[in-house]
């Protein structure tokens, strides 16, 4: 999960009723702590509006900034832009509990939440299944082997023998992307 929990970590219980704000920077610390590959760094800026009504809470999230992830295809690093907002509703229970998809349940005897995860995945939801750099920006080593290598090439390791014509139907697909 994430070493540094305290800065995350919000005492629900200690709260007054109303309408609470808070600002989160999460930068190559945060995304180095979390036990995730996927997004290498990044200057993400979150603000956090909760309110709470009773036993229950309302936190709005609204992301904005950019992450640095592995593009497909060259494999070096992207800086992909992230813009979301999302809603996380949690009341009080026995014990902890994940309700729904937004809803949680913290034990009320412990009275508090950690967002670092949350916050996290609110992010890594934005990435696209497919991330790749713009045409002509991935590293032009790695496009020349892909380019050598490929299903598409009509030649292997520069041999003249063409490709095994089984492929020629992947060839087909690829061309008309």
């Amino acid at each position: 999960m994430y070493k540094r929990q305290d800065k995350y970590t919000i005492s629900l219980k200690s709260l007054s009723e109303g309408t609470h704000s808070y600002e989160y920077t999460l930068d190559h610390t945060f995304f180095s702590e979390i036990d995730s590959p996927e997004i290498q760094n990044g200057d993400v800026n979150i603000g956090l509006m909760l309110r709470r009504t009773g036993d229950t809470f309302e936190l709005h999230f609204d992301i904005k900034g950019h992450i640095v992830i592995p593009c497909d295809r060259c494999l070096d690093d992207m800086e992909l832009p992230v813009e979301t907002e999302d809603t996380l509703y949690v009341k009080f229970g026995e014990e902890y509990s994940e309700e729904g998809e937004n809803l949680i349940v913290v034990p009320e005897a412990e009275g508090t939440i950690n967002l670092a995860w949350y916050m996290y995945e609110c992010i890594a939801l934005t990435i696209p299944l497919k991330h790749t750099h713009p045409e002509g920006m991935c590293n032009p080593e790695m496009e020349t082997l892909l380019k050598a290598h490929s299903a598409a090439s009509d030649k292997i390791s520069g041999d003249e023998e063409p490709v095994d014509p089984r492929w020629n139907a992947l060839k087909k697909l690829k061309e008309n992307k």
